[in-house]
Order: C-alpha cells, then structure tokens, then sequence
C-alpha cells in the first residue's frame, strides 16, 4: 500500500511516529528499537539521512532487509518533499556522497569527473558571490549591446522599400485598430518591471548570483536576436510608420568615413538603450522582439527570487508582462509572430537554464559535453550548488557590506598602483608587507630554534667533558675563569703532563 508524505506532516513526525510509520514499511523491532528508541530518530532526522549514514552504525549494523527497507522510504520521503529539503538547507550533494571529487558513468560508458561545490560543515550548500565572474557577465552583456545597435543600424538600412513590399497580413494587427501612444506605455511598464528588479537586488543576499545570471542570460537572447534580425529582412508591419533607409556613405568618402558614420548611429541607440521615450527611431529589427524579450526576462526573474506567498507581487509583475505584450501589438510596432517568438526563447531558455543549475546530477553527468554545449553556463554555474535560496538582508547589513566591499577595493587598488610604481628591481627584493613579517617571523623562530640547539649542544659537551675530567684529572680553574672552553683546556692539561 502506498503512502503519501508531505512536508507538514513528515517535519512534525517524533520518534513515536517514525517508528510507527517504518514499522508499516516492514522493518523488524530489532531494528526499530535501535533505530527509534536508542538512536531517537525522528521525522526530520530520516528526511536528510544519506548515504554516509548508511556506511556507518547504527544503520550498517541492521540486517540487510531493514537497511534496503529504510533506504527506500527515506528516498521516498525526500522525493516528495524536495522543498522541504531546500528550506532546511540540505544539497543534494548532501543526501548523496561528501566527497568532493567523485565518478560518474555517462550514457555512453565514459567516465567523466564530477566536482561537487563545497558544502559547510553542517551541510548546508555555499553560495560564493563570485564577483569576478559577475563582472566578466556584464562586459559579455555590453559587448552584446554594442554588436545589437550596430546591427540594428545595418537592418535598418536594408528595410524594404514599402511601396514595393506591404506590410504582412497577421491575425492580431488585422484586428485591432492602432493606439498611437500604445509603443511609450509599453516602455513605461519595462521601466515599471526594470525598477522592482533594481529594489529585488538590492535587498537580496545572493545579488551577485542573480545579476550574473540575468546577464548571461540576456547576453545570449540577443545575441541570438541579432543573427535573426540580419539573416531576414521583413517588410514594415504599420503604414504609419515611416522607415527609410540611411546612406551615409557620399561621393568622395573613404570606407573608414562610412564605418565612423555607422557607429556614431549605434551609439546613439545603445545610450538610449533603443527606447522610443528616449528618442531612438528604428526599423527593420523585427524578428524577433526585443521589447518582449526584455519585459519576459525581467518577470522571470522577479517571480523566481521572491518568496512564493507574495501572489500580489508575482501577479503584478505577469500582468506588467502581458499589458506590455499587448501595448506592443496595439502600436503595430511588431508583427505577432515577432512577439510570440520573443516570449518563447526567452522563457524556454530561463526555465532550461535553472533547471540544469538547480539540479547538479544533470549538469555533472558529462561535464565534457555541457562545457562544449554550454560554455557559458559550465563556466558560471561551477560552484552553485542547487536553488539559491530566496534570503534577504536588512539595510544596516548593506551599509556594512558596501563599505567592506569599498575597503577591499581600496586596498586592492593601492597594492596594484604600488606595484606599477615600485621598480622592478625594488619588486624582486621587497615583496609584499605580509609576506616580509611572515619570513621575518619564520627567520627569528629559526633563530631561536638554533640558539637553542647550540645552548643544548654545549650544556651537553659541558656534561661529557666534565665526566671526562673527573676520570683523569680535575678541570683547570684559570680556563674556567677566563672563559675558555673545554676541549682546549683538555689538551692543554695533556701537554703539560
């Protein structure tokens, strides 16, 4: 007979209730009474056994048909309380093996080297910040800005003429009548969405995380964007619109004039981040919609970091999603395949992406193959261990948290310029201050240590050739008092007889 065990009840369980229920799952009263009754074990003790438990007493002194009996149900009870499991901290690392390195089997029968991130002593999983790979995430994403404008300034200029080529028929702009202001208000509700992230990431404990992954993500949908833009021309999908095509090279001017033309135009649609309230007009960048993109990828992430019980937040934020979507048809800026495209590789790219970091078997099953397939994600993703929990922090921690974070800068700064003006001979000789106090410290100790290695030595010559003496004869005085050693005192004595 099957069971269902939820979170509620398996957390609440006591030593009672466990025995009770694992008595029904067959295990024998020896077995119960070691395990209930010596050992205490409750319901939360057997949600997070693993299998080191299993290698050591008590479990391993069961028989084997109790050890197989409570293997499958604590594998039951943590199948069906996952998120239990991800409040209370424990990786799945954790319910599996503590060794870092470990083997796995793939599909194919090559082994490949798993590398488990590091848990803390009480197993709980670390999410490291990472800023470095944060930064590298955000030049990728302003490299992808850049190459978007000036592609965008190409498309534009290759739009069809539309006396020639009309626009397409489609479903939806067939339908509804044009809103000339339709285009701004969608903005305005991006703007909306882009500012609740701003806050989420200011207050959130794992921003670094969050921020590195809004920008590898955003990074890749356009730059995906701008091989379908270029590849494929579509004619302009509203009579209201009047596009042209720019020609900036004229007669007696270089190709290099023509570049400098064309890149002067992408920047001016990068600094206006290709907003139509910040005065940007452009054409020909229709497949697939950036606007969609960015509204989806900014609801996305506002839903997936905030707790699940703020429904008021979440439906905001999919309602800003939706309306924007609908003010960008009723503007006739895009044609409805352009959007509908646009909302589906963003949201399946997310969805794919956190599904293989929340989940680190499917990642770590061949790690040859997601590196050659997901350079990008093997590359951020190595030391995230399963969800990142949804933890916030009070603003005095802020505040405390940037100015340790601008003391680190500061410091870092000042030994990279003291580096860059030190010569290079001084370099060599002087190392770092803390090294130095460190080979200081190390020098004195030897020193000591071989002060007090010869202070031994000689109280133990003094003893030999004390006993040596009194055989033969007693010790000269005079070479006591003068302070000579011994072994000359002796063959002095030997001379003179």
């Amino acid at each position: 007979m099957a069971y269902s065990y939820s979170s509620e009840t398996v957390l609440d369980w006591s030593e009672e209730d466990a025995k009770f229920f694992l008595k029904k799952e067959g295990l024998s009263d020896s077995a119960l009474n070691t395990l209930c009754d010596v050992n205490m074990v409750d319901g939360k003790c057997l949600l997070v056994l693993n299998e080191t438990d299993f290698q050591t007493e008590p479990i391993s002194k069961l028989t084997l048909k109790d050890r197989k009996c409570l293997y499958v149900f604590c594998k039951l009870i943590q199948r069906e309380n996952q998120h239990a499991l991800v409040e209370l901290g424990v990786s799945e690392q954790h319910l599996y093996s503590h060794n870092k390195y470990s083997k796995v089997e793939s599909d194919y029968g090559a082994d490949s080297e798993r590398i488990s991130p590091e848990v803390s002593e009480d197993g709980r999983p670390l999410y490291p910040p990472e800023k470095r790979k944060a930064l590298l995430a955000l030049m990728y994403v302003v490299a992808v800005t850049w190459i978007t404008a000036f592609v965008m300034v190409i498309v534009h200029d290759r739009v069809p003429d539309m006396q020639r080529y009309p626009p397409l028929p489609d479903i939806f702009l067939d339908n509804v009548p044009l809103i000339p202001w339709a285009f701004d208000m969608c903005e305005v509700t991006g703007t909306i969405l882009f500012t609740m992230w701003l806050i989420l990431l200011v207050f959130h404990k794992h921003r670094f995380i969050l921020m590195r992954r809004f920008f590898a993500l955003s990074g890749t949908v356009f730059l995906l964007r701008c091989v379908t833009m270029l590849i494929t021309s579509l004619s302009v999908p509203g009579a209201h619109l009047q596009c042209q095509p720019r020609f900036y090279t004229t007669k007696g001017d270089s190709l290099f004039a023509d570049l400098a033309r064309r890149l002067s135009q992408a920047f001016i649609i990068w600094r206006g981040a290709g907003l139509s309230i910040r005065g940007v007009k452009t054409c020909g960048d229709y497949m697939f919609s950036g606007h969609t993109v960015a509204l989806t990828m900014l609801n996305f992430f506002i839903t997936e970091y905030t707790p699940r019980h703020i429904y008021y937040l979440h439906t905001l934020s999919w309602m800003l999603n939706m309306f924007g979507i609908f003010f960008i048809l009723a503007a006739h800026e895009h044609y409805s395949i352009d959007v509908f495209v646009a909302f589906y590789i963003t949201s399946r790219l997310f969805l794919y992406y956190h599904t293989l970091s929340n989940n680190q078997a499917l990642m770590q099953r061949d790690s040859m193959r997601t590196k050659v397939w997901f350079p990008l994600f093997s590359y951020f993703e190595s030391h995230v261990d399963g969800i990142v929990p949804n933890e916030y922090e009070l603003p005095s921690e802020i505040a405390s948290n940037l100015i340790d974070f601008v003391k680190e800068l500061y410091l870092d700064v000042c030994n990279k310029i003291l580096k860059i003006l030190r010569p290079p001979s001084q370099t060599q000789e002087q190392p770092a201050t803390l090294d130095s106090n460190r080979n200081k410290r190390r020098t004195i100790d030897e020193n000591s240590k071989s002060s007090r290695d010869v202070r031994d030595n000689s109280s133990s010559n003094d003893i030999k050739y004390r006993k040596y003496h009194s055989k033969d004869s007693e010790p000269s005085t005079t070479a006591k008092h003068k302070g000579e050693d011994y072994p000359n005192s002796l063959s002095n004595e030997h001379k003179e007889k």
